[in-house]
């Protein structure tokens, strides 16, 4: 380790998106560490503009042990997946040099060299948004730019697979396949781009936040209790999702959304119904997210062709997936009609790309509760509404993968220290 001074700090900053699953992962196929699962999934890589992780990792010859922060508050890296995505990204280290500094690292240097680790989400962690996605993605994309790592995103993608079987689809932006993989040390199981995020830029995304409270059971013991017991997951993985998969990527090619709307809700529905098939059942959605889906279902009954498709992953919260900006217009003022906010405070309830609730006219309703019944429920106006029972709505859309920020203002730790900030 040749450099002037003992006392560097090295660090990278990068974001990361967050993804949500068209068709569902849920169930790895062996007990290992390695996260293998029982089928492929299929993933829209969402907007970091809207819902991202950003991660500062630093290394130093002063630091005592590797330590992380997750929001500001420091985290135990004690965990198995930490553990394993450190270890498989230091064994991938090369040298490293920074001449302006004058530091130079030797591959051999890393496994000697503590890291310090800061991530932030700008998004609920632990609600069913894919955080954990996001952030272990981000961590491994980030290491592996600060210790000059040479394999491509789809090799880094099975590496973070080992932290969270969801992030390795956060490696890349737009659409993106989960390859479930034949080998048993997990090389082939690793994630494909099918399409970027340009390719199919019609498509509006709004995220209905139902709650933002951690989920009272986990995805991974959630898994684990339903490969025990569900026959019908084993149904699923092995007739289902194989005829999905591939219906699925021929409607993402051809942009053909009436296709892609039935095969996402229609897979969103079996993935918890697969949950309800565990012993115990597992129950992810509630009266809420149940509500959205009547509210969907029948507005795209009563037109031509489906305007939306909604998909739920283990939380309460719905991804909604409208087919181009007068859908999402017409999308949000049904959920406003039928979940008003409980304050008059519309720019904290509708968050993200403005532009699509202005689209919507929303800026120009004085009252919400003035809003007119959507005309696919004349003849049944229900006398109840729910106001409250969403917390925000998020409106985002197809975005790019990961990326390093290059602005030292942007970095969660300090330069002098390598702590938060």
């Amino acid at each position: 380790m040749a450099n002037e001074s003992q006392n560097w700090v090295l660090m990278v900053t990068a974001q990361t998106p967050t993804n949500i699953a068209v068709i569902k992962y849920w169930g790895k196929r062996d007990d290992s560490t390695l996260i293998l699962p029982v089928n492929d999934s299929i993933s829209v890589t969402l907007d970091p503009n809207h819902l991202c992780t950003t991660n500062t990792v630093a290394v130093s010859p002063i630091f005592q042990q590797d330590r992380m922060w997750l929001n500001a508050n420091e985290i135990s890296l004690s965990g198995g997946r930490f553990q394993s995505c450190l270890r498989e990204i230091r064994s991938h280290a090369c040298d490293v040099e920074d001449k302006k500094k004058g530091i130079k690292i030797t591959k051999e240097d890393w496994s000697k060299l503590y890291l310090h680790i800061a991530s932030y989400n700008n998004f609920p962690t632990a609600a069913g948004l894919a955080s954990s996605a996001a952030g272990f993605a981000c961590l491994v994309y980030a290491l592996g730019k600060l210790m000059n790592v040479k394999e491509d995103e789809s090799q880094l993608s099975a590496i973070a697979r080992q932290g969270s079987g969801s992030a390795c689809r956060s490696l890349y932006g737009g659409f993106v396949k989960w390859v479930m993989g034949k080998e048993e040390n997990g090389s082939d199981s690793l994630a494909v781009q099918l399409a970027d995020e340009k390719h199919w830029d019609d498509l509006v995304i709004v995220i209905a936040v139902v709650s933002s409270r951690q989920k009272e059971t986990s995805s991974t013991s959630g898994m684990r209790e339903t490969v025990e017991t569900s026959l019908l997951l084993q149904h699923r993985a092995k007739e289902v999702v194989p005829k999905r998969i591939l219906q699925m990527e021929q409607a993402i090619r051809n942009r053909d959304f009436p296709s892609f709307s039935r095969l996402t809700c229609a897979d969103s529905n079996q993935f918890h119904a697969v949950c309800l098939d565990t012993s115990p059942p597992i129950f992810y959605m509630n009266d809420t997210s149940h509500r959205i889906i009547s509210i969907v279902e029948k507005w795209n009954r009563s037109e031509e062709a489906p305007q939306v498709a909604y998909t739920f992953d283990a939380g309460p919260n719905a991804v909604l997936i409208a087919r181009d900006r007068k859908a999402a217009a017409l999308l949000i003022q049904r959920l406003l009609y039928y979940f008003p906010p409980s304050s008059d405070d519309l720019n904290s309830y509708i968050i993200g790309d403005n532009s699509i609730a202005k689209d919507a006219g929303i800026n120009g309703i004085p009252d919400v509760e003035a809003l007119l019944p959507p005309p696919e429920i004349k003849d049944n106006i229900p006398s109840q509404k729910y106001k409250g029972d969403v917390n925000y709505f998020i409106c985002t859309r197809p975005g790019r993968g990961p990326v390093l920020l290059s602005d030292e203002n942007q970095a969660l730790l300090d330069g002098e220290h390598g702590l938060p900030k």
